[in-house]
């Protein structure tokens, strides 16, 4: 009964382990030892020995189907279960692939798990603690443990598990390979062009809806998401090439512009930028009209479009690049050029001769 400082008692009770005189607690010792099923049953032990070695073929088997991936279910080239270069290839292609690694991975921890737990000894030991350097007779016993260990664990005796593990482990780092196959020719001096340069003249069109833009339809401190007017669906690589010609474009009062040449490619204060952040790639898409910066809202890298849109804050280590630009004789802005220099992150032969 515990008493309560009113002098009542209540009714719940405390228990504690009384310790044994001279300092300490008895030792418990280990429970009983419980023998698995194939301890005591040579048709279990067999039955469990086929299971592991079976595990570690499956495994194989993920192997080969992800490396088969990667040429029967590829997501523009042949594809087995779908149209070529359609959503559904990718879909197969991603959904084919993942299975097989997955089986590959998961089967080799599952086998080396129910190897360990049916399998390998289980019985319980202690050992006493001693100095650090033991005598060369400890050290004797030590190594037999660990030799006794190994014939206990039946490695020598059982040449099935042996020989699926080494295979499945062996075919594991291939599928490592095959992704190797899909990296392609490299980029060359792709990045340092866009679908600007191809067609010097060509309108800027709205982003949204693909209709040209007058110089007259600009208003001051205004903002438009451009592309190149000739930039359709039927343009070969497409999508790269709406990602590289994103532009946007921006109207200042000329007097503000601190930086002449910047001025000088662009009309009557329209001054047109690359879009994609010179950091990571973002879109910078926010405008202060106040303040005329332009802000990528991944890390907050900061534009300055009055002065060419030099780096002002955050991580970007260059400008944005800037595209010239023109009007034609309707009064339709055109880009006179590609941008002078490469789109995007900065990349190791940023400088290189293009």
């Amino acid at each position: 009964m515990n008493t309560n400082p009113d002098g009542t008692t209540s009714e719940g009770t405390v228990t504690a382990v009384a310790p044994k005189e001279g300092g300490g607690f008895p030792n418990p010792g280990l429970p009983p030892h419980v023998h698995r099923q194939a301890d005591v049953s040579r048709s279990a032990e067999k039955r469990a020995e086929r299971l592991v070695a079976g595990m570690f073929l499956l495994s194989v088997v993920g192997t080969a189907i992800f490396i088969a991936a990667y040429f029967l279910v590829t997501p523009t080239g042949t594809n087995i279960f779908a149209a070529e270069g359609s959503p559904k290839a990718l879909w197969w292609s991603n959904l084919v692939a993942g299975l097989g690694l997955a089986i590959a991975v998961f089967f080799i921890g599952a086998a080396a798990v129910h190897w360990a737990k049916t399998l390998m000894p289980d019985e319980e030991m202690v050992e006493e603690r001693h100095d650090i350097r033991s005598s060369d007779e400890v050290r004797e016993v030590a190594a037999g443990i660990i030799t006794d260990g190994l014939e206990e664990s039946g490695i020598a005796r059982r040449p099935l598990i042996v020989t699926a593990m080494v295979a499945s482990l062996a075919a594991l780092p291939i599928a490592v390979l095959a992704p190797l196959s899909t990296l392609g020719p490299l980029p060359g001096n792709k990045l340092h062009h866009t679908f600007w340069g191809q067609n010097p003249g060509q309108r800027l069109a709205r982003d949204h809806d693909g209709t040209p833009i007058k110089l007259s339809d600009v208003a001051m401190n205004s903002i438009f998401h451009v592309m190149p007017e000739g930039l359709t669906d039927e343009t070969p690589h497409f999508m790269e090439e709406r990602a590289k010609a994103a532009t946007v474009i921006v109207r200042i009062d000329p007097k503000l512009a601190k930086n002449d040449e910047s001025l000088a490619n662009g009309v009557e204060g329209v001054l047109a930028f690359s879009k994609i952040c010179t950091h990571v790639g973002c879109p910078v898409a926010l405008y202060e009209q106040q303040t005329h910066h332009m802000l990528c809202p991944c890390h907050q890298s900061t534009f300055d479009v009055t002065d060419g849109a030099k780096v002002i804050f955050g991580p970007a280590h260059r400008p944005l690049p800037q595209l010239p630009i023109d009007v034609d004789d309707e009064g339709y802005l055109v880009a006179s050029g590609d941008f002078p220099e490469p789109i995007g992150p900065s990349f190791w032969n940023l400088h290189k001769d293009k």
